[in-house]
């Protein structure tokens, strides 16, 4: 029997007209699971992850999961078994990392609206770090500290002004971006958090963007932070480690991003060059680490011929897979069972109510109803992103690994959609 593995995906592959992940048909994972189902392989994540720790061999590291992109509590214990720590952006990811056993002291608080109450849930958890984003939330930081009678350890998110090269909405970097301090104010900023009681500066953030395919934005960045760390150094403030963020794109469509390993390589010898190779080094991956380990399984309900496009409509739909609707995002889409039969090109749509809801434009299919179809790199922002919208149940999840599958989500019913909702008191007689 062949085996044809997908671009990007060594762990899902065609063996002979099956679509395959690891050791798994997931056409028997349809029908076991129902549709629309997310599946998830282990090997790929673990495979995703060792290009992570062979860049930092030799190296003092800690790799933070950004859990923004998957915050399944499954794949969060799954990290957590390695060594891993986390990056949250909320109170309640923080309450997901201590539900999946996670290490509160190996989290990274981000985001720039932290709350005075996640504040004080972070500081009580015991957490590694929090990155601050403004002055502004310095000094409320400060205040929650000293009224709890502790310090906040601290680092600064800094603004470089570096163009990472990929869509708008997730470039961090630019002056134009919400996040961070703008480099030009860092080192007044970093003064300022020095003379405060209830901080405590450990290190420096640095996150420009998500996925980057190119080295040299990640270059530059490193450059202005380091000529940041001099400066604020020779102010007599000690930085005790240097955290470069994540961002690192995956393959959607022909990309083709520098490896975990090859970059942190031409970062870590930049570090030594500039006398800083043994410092404590922080990294914040996620869509890098889940992106391609996902895929979306979803039942083709219709084809809709017309006179200017065709439809292939389908049981998954923008709450599920929001990424095409939000950034006119490409997944690659394929059949479950390959058919020898002359294709035909469709726009893969959902059946939300609304035009915005494709999964994908112009994809040649052979396709009939009742076919299944994988939506790949679905591992990221898929899932962590999904809504209710149009009252629809988020899909269950699957972990695969070898020859085992592991249900990880249930799927939703209407009920569960609406629990908590409370009716009006009955009307007066």
């Amino acid at each position: 029997m062949t085996h044809t593995a997908l671009p990007g995906h060594p762990h899902i592959a065609y063996r002979g007209q099956d679509l395959f992940i690891e050791d798994l048909p997931v056409s028997a994972l349809a029908q076991a699971h129902g549709t629309p189902l997310f599946v998830y392989s282990q090997a790929s994540m673990q495979s995703a992850l060792a290009a992570y720790q062979r860049g930092f061999a030799g190296r003092q590291v800690q790799i933070c999961y950004a859990m923004k992109a998957n915050s399944s509590l499954a794949l969060l214990q799954f990290f957590a078994r390695q060594g891993c720590g986390f990056d949250i952006v909320s109170g309640g990811e923080l309450e997901r990392v201590l539900a999946a056993g996670g290490d509160a002291s190996k989290v990274i608080f981000s985001g720039v609206g932290k709350t005075r109450a996640e504040m004080q849930q972070a500081l009580q958890a015991g957490i590694l770090c929090f990155n601050v984003e403004s002055e502004a939330e310095l000094e409320v930081l400060n205040d929650v500290a000293v009224a709890m009678g502790t310090q906040a350890p601290i680092s600064i998110r800094v603004n470089p002004n570096v163009d990472p090269k990929t869509h708008p909405y997730i470039s961090t970097g630019l002056k134009g971006n919400k996040f961070g301090v703008a480099h030009e104010r860092a080192l007044a900023t970093y003064q300022r958090a020095a003379a405060l009681p209830g901080i405590r500066v450990t290190g420096i953030d640095c996150h420009i963007g998500s996925q980057i395919t190119d080295a040299t934005p990640y270059l530059d960045a490193a450059d202005r932070v380091l000529d940041l760390i001099e400066a604020i150094e020779a102010a007599g403030i000690a930085i005790h480690h240097i955290d470069f963020g994540g961002g690192l794109g995956i393959n959607y469509n022909g990309d083709t991003p520098p490896a975990a390993d090859d970059l942190w390589h031409q970062l870590l010898a930049k570090m030594d060059a500039r006398g800083f190779g043994d410092r404590q080094f922080l990294i914040e991956p996620g869509r890098s680490l889940v992106g391609n380990a996902g895929l979306c399984v979803t039942q083709v309900l219709y084809l809709k011929p017309g006179e200017e496009k065709n439809f292939c409509i389908v049981d998954a739909a923008m709450n599920d897979l929001p990424r095409p609707a939000m950034y006119q995002a490409f997944h690659g889409i394929v059949p479950l069972q390959a058919r020898a039969e002359t294709p035909q090109v469709y726009d893969v749509v959902g059946p939300v109510c609304e035009s915005g809801d494709w999964l994908g434009r112009d994809r040649t299919l052979a396709v009939h109803e009742g076919d299944h179809l994988a939506v790949l790199s679905a591992g990221a922002y898929c899932m962590s992103m999904s809504s209710n919208y149009n009252t629809r149940g988020r899909a269950a999840e699957v972990l695969v690994s070898g020859h085992s599958a592991h249900l990880i989500r249930e799927r939703e019913t209407a009920a569960d959609t609406f629990r908590g909702e409370k009716l009006l008191p009955a009307a007066p007689l």
